[in-house]
């Protein structure tokens, strides 16, 4: 399939969605509200469970189907308040040392008025440097659209997969379009052009392994099993460094190519 196939096959409303993937994979779900702070920002959707017998903190971004469901959790885009809630739902992790799942499913983080107003640039950093010194395994999985930092919010993880249909991107391909060509009809070449895949992703060492989707619950919790089971042998701070090393060198290999290259042409 071309990529602007699969950005369509991404955002197909008949995908599964976050409470899909906490029913059929997790078990004893509890669900917590609000950052203590604001408003409760329904497009995080988050809490307590147990994976195999094992408590883990559950979180990710939440879509509906129907408009109604879609307007009700502003079609998956969270506020800085949605941010703040999955902080504090990961430092409560932290705390008690559990392992933190994500699953990322936006076509970005809420961009109007009122969400600049009360700090949205400011909750997604505040995630952005948090979650590169939890103490506890995260793994994030991105099922749908990866969206600019609305999904790095949730995304810093010592594991990152993505379905097989998934993309993640810097931003969506009509605004790339836009910026780039001034011309948003130009996105089956803008996604091209971003290698917004998951085997584009894989190839540049960005995610750590593609997810089939012909049992997608099956494949998933081999994956997460696969993926605890690693990182349990990490120390608190071994978890850390793992983390930041990932985010700060993972296209140092690319980059250090390309100059290579760039040297022998010249």
């Amino acid at each position: 399939m071309s990529a602007i196939e699969k950005v369509l096959i991404a955002r197909d409303k008949d995908r599964p969605k976050i409470t899909d993937y906490v029913d059929n994979l997790f078990t004893d779900f509890f669900e917590q509200k609000g950052d203590f702070l604001g408003k409760e920002d329904g497009s995080i959707y988050g809490g307590i469970a147990l994976f195999h017998g094992s408590p883990v903190t559950v979180l990710g971004h939440r879509k509906g189907r129907t408009v109604e469901e879609n307007m009700a959790c502003n079609f998956g885009m969270p506020g800085p308040e949605g941010y703040r809630k999955a902080l504090r739902l990961m430092k409560q992790a932290e705390k008690f040392k559990r392992p933190i799942i994500t699953f990322v499913d936006t076509p970005g983080a809420y961009p109007g008025l009122e969400a600049e107003m009360y700090g949205q640039a400011q909750a997604i950093a505040a995630n952005l440097a948090e979650m590169s010194a939890l103490k506890v395994p995260v793994i994030s999985i991105v099922t749908g659209e990866g969206s600019s930092g609305g999904a790095l919010g949730i995304a810093v993880a010592n594991k990152v997969y993505m379905l097989e249909n998934a993309i993640y991107s810097v931003l969506s391909p009509e605004g790339f379009a836009s910026i780039l060509w001034h011309d948003s009809a130009r996105r089956d070449e803008a996604a091209e052009v971003m290698k917004l895949t998951a085997k584009d992703l894989y190839e540049f060492g960005v995610i750590d392994g593609i997810i089939k989707e012909a049992d997608v619950f099956k494949a998933i919790d081999k994956q997460i099993s696969s993926a605890l089971k690693e990182l349990d042998k990490l120390s608190a701070d071994e978890l850390k460094v793992d983390r930041y090393e990932k985010f700060r060198y993972f296209d140092e290999a690319r980059v250090n190519a390309s100059s290579v290259e760039e040297m022998e042409v010249v």
